[in-house]
């Protein structure tokens, strides 16, 4: 183990700091400038602050030259208040780390420690922390800034905490692990109208009470299946709060989700067929926008040998799980440019869930984690 114990100390207090002071996507300032005074006393080489956002990178040169390997973690927390049992909750009203990313955060500057204290023989490791993971935006804006093609991997690696699994437990394999998705939402405008005379305006009402339920039906198969498809109604809307209006206005919101990104287009056109028809057929304009745009995550083969020989180095159990998961991951649009590999660690069976007021990061999983990491590098790095 590299790691010392006052190095797990550290770490452990370092990571429920950040749980306290949660930044949501685009807002990752502070979080990026504590993730920088962290990472000083290891002295990288360089720091690439600001990065497609919010986001920094810290480079370890080898003494050699060699391949460059990307380690990935996330800045950003979630819109959601926390229900907190413990003694580091948030501080910050309305957001919250409920996903993991501090102890993902945690795990890259144990990373970080380790390589302050030896370099890798060869090559260079990028310890990347990438901001506005949860909106699918960020690693699109780190890749498109001008600055990271001067760091870009031959190689990148990534994991996910993941309850359900027993603690500690690793979830690993090639192909598609995580879907490809997207936010879809529908605008509908009609013409209000009183309470007492709606026939003397247009209402989204009908439109929207049949879309919904149409939309949602355009499910098909599982996450293990090729054609896989869910639509998920996330949010609607209709007309004003008021008891003395026939709504004008209304808006539908939907997660749409592929098992890869080529899927994606022709369930988009077919939901789109849909809302068209529904505001045809009733006289209502419609736009349709989308946001939360997530290409699916692909495990290319030789990374994932590579996570495969490290776990079995270090004696970690490991399969290959339910694998595809449903959820979306944003560390999908760096395995576009070069082979990438994300392996998804327990969090223990009963634990709560991602997304959940409840979920906090088990601070055990820090070791784990940049155990496999430091393992994997070593093999490759020397």
């Amino acid at each position: 183990m590299f790691l010392t114990n006052q190095d797990l100390v550290d770490l452990i207090a370092w990571r429920r700091k950040l749980h306290a002071t949660p930044e949501v996507s685009g807002e990752e300032a502070r979080t990026g400038e504590e993730v920088q005074a962290f990472l000083a006393i290891t002295a990288p080489d360089r720091i690439v602050s600001g990065l497609g956002g919010h986001g920094v990178a810290a480079i370890y040169d080898g003494a050699e030259p060699g391949p460059t390997l990307m380690f990935r973690a996330e800045l950003d927390a979630l819109p959601i208040q926390e229900e907190a049992a413990h003694d580091y909750p948030s501080t910050i009203a309305g957001k919250a780390h409920l996903c993991g990313h501090d102890g993902h955060m945690a795990t890259l500057a144990a990373l970080a420690r380790g390589l302050g204290r030896q370099r890798p023989r060869r090559g260079r490791v990028v310890l990347m922390f990438q901001p506005a993971e949860e909106t699918g935006a960020g690693a699109a804006a780190v890749i498109a800034d001008p600055r990271f093609a001067a760091i870009a991997p031959d190689m990148s690696f990534s994991y996910h905490n993941m309850p359900g699994l027993p603690l500690g437990r690793v979830a690993l394999a090639e192909g598609p692990v995580n879907c490809a998705s997207c936010g879809m939402r529908i605008a509908f405008a009609g013409s209000t109208a009183h309470a007492s005379q709606p026939e003397n305006g247009v209402s989204p009402m009908p439109a929207m009470a049949a879309l919904m339920p149409a939309l949602a039906a355009l499910a098909h198969g599982t996450h293990h299946d090729p054609d896989f498809i869910l639509v998920t109604i996330t949010h609607a809307w209709l007309g004003e709060p008021a008891f003395g209006i026939a709504p004008g206005q209304g808006e539908v919101w939907a997660t749409l989700r592929t098992l890869t990104t080529a899927g994606m287009a022709a369930l988009r056109e077919r939901a789109e067929g849909l809302a068209r028809q529904a505001a045809a057929e009733a006289g209502l304009g419609i736009e349709i926008s989308y946001d939360d745009v997530f290409d699916h995550c692909e495990n290319a083969a030789e990374p994932v040998a590579r996570l495969a020989r490290a776990l079995a180095a270090e004696g970690i159990a490991f399969d290959s799980g339910d694998l595809p998961m449903r959820g979306s991951e944003d560390f999908g649009r760096f395995g576009q440019a070069a082979p990438a590999a994300m392996f998804f660690l327990g969090s223990g069976e009963n634990h709560p869930r991602l997304h959940t007021p409840g979920y906090d990061f088990p601070d055990a999983l820090i070791a784990i984690g940049a155990r496999v990491f430091m393992r994997t590098l070593r093999d490759l790095l020397g």
